[in-house]
């Protein structure tokens, strides 16, 4: 019986050690057939202890001793990025705090200005909205001294006060065009708002978007302008609008949200042109080609 366990055994090691590249997968047979022998005839065989020997010491798949170590230089890093995180987002909660009351004064500046289209004195509009003007100031000099903590970042922190500083200029503007009949240049808003620094300025297109916000306004003036009698109001704002548009084009603007400000302005001038229009077909209008030099203030 013996002889026929070791022609067995001999069978199948030839069987599968014939692939020089043999594998643990490819040598579980052999040690099945080695489980199988008695122990009379396993206890002879020549490496059967060796064999097992070396796949008990084999590492598994989940050992412990295949964990990933952690080096000290990784948790430097993310040790500075903890920091940097949180000190980004303490800023955050300054800048947000300051724009909060931008926000607000912003709400009241617009609130007074709304009764210009109630047909009341322009100068005691104006006065009630500039009021807010002194405070804009005070509040953006307080975000500057935020900003200049972290040199350099304008343009990272820029998003969280850029639609109300859009919202301030077309205010301004507004206010300006009223008072004088032409446009708020981008000296005279940085000028207004104390935004004179190189650190801390006028961003360019939000001067423009503010802007194009203040041409929105200006279709709903005319239209209650002349339901209170103001006929020659019609063609100065036509006169302005197409002056600004004008100016408009002359600027490269890519498709974006400036971009599609822009092409709103048009709609703004087409809504003009139809009340002028009308005014004009009805003999209201009065006679004159240029815009009123003393401005709009001064036909009230």
């Amino acid at each position: 019986m013996q002889s026929a366990f070791r022609n067995a055994y001999h069978f199948t090691l030839s069987r599968y050690n014939l692939n020089p590249n043999s594998t643990v997968l490819q040598l579980v047979p052999v040690i099945s057939t080695f489980s199988l022998l008695p122990s009379s005839v396993s206890k002879t065989l020549p490496f059967r202890s060796t064999l097992i020997a070396s796949f008990s010491t084999t590492p598994m798949a989940g050992d412990d001793s295949d964990a990933p170590q952690t080096f000290p230089s990784l948790e430097k890093q993310f040790e500075k990025f903890r920091v940097q995180l949180e000190d980004s987002g303490n800023l955050r909660e300054r800048i947000r705090a300051v724009v909060l009351e931008i926000e607000s004064a912003t709400r009241l500046m617009q609130a007074s200005l709304l009764f210009v289209h109630q047909s009341k004195p322009i100068p005691e509009v104006l006065e009630k909205a500039k009021a807010q003007i002194d405070a804009l100031k005070d509040l953006y000099s307080k975000l500057a001294e935020v900003i200049r903590e972290c040199p350099g970042q304008y343009y990272r922190y820029h998003g969280d006060w850029r639609s109300e500083t859009q919202m301030v200029v077309s205010l301004l503007a507004f206010m300006h065009w009223l008072e004088t009949g032409t446009l708020l240049m981008h000296t005279e808003a940085e000028e207004k708002l104390g935004l004179n620094d190189s650190d801390f300025g006028l961003d360019v297109e939000d001067y423009l978007v503010g802007i194009c916000f203040m041409s929105n306004e200006m279709p709903r003036y005319v239209v209650n302008q002349v339901t209170a009698g103001d006929y020659d109001c019609p063609r100065k704002v036509l006169k302005f609008l197409t002056d600004l548009h004008a100016a408009f084009r002359m600027l490269n603007l890519r498709n974006d949200f400036l971009r599609k400000k822009f092409d709103g302005m048009k709609y703004d001038l087409k809504r003009v042109e139809e009340v002028y229009y009308d005014v004009k077909i009805r003999g209201l209008a009065t006679s004159g080609d240029s815009v009123g030099e003393q401005g709009i203030q001064g036909q009230s």
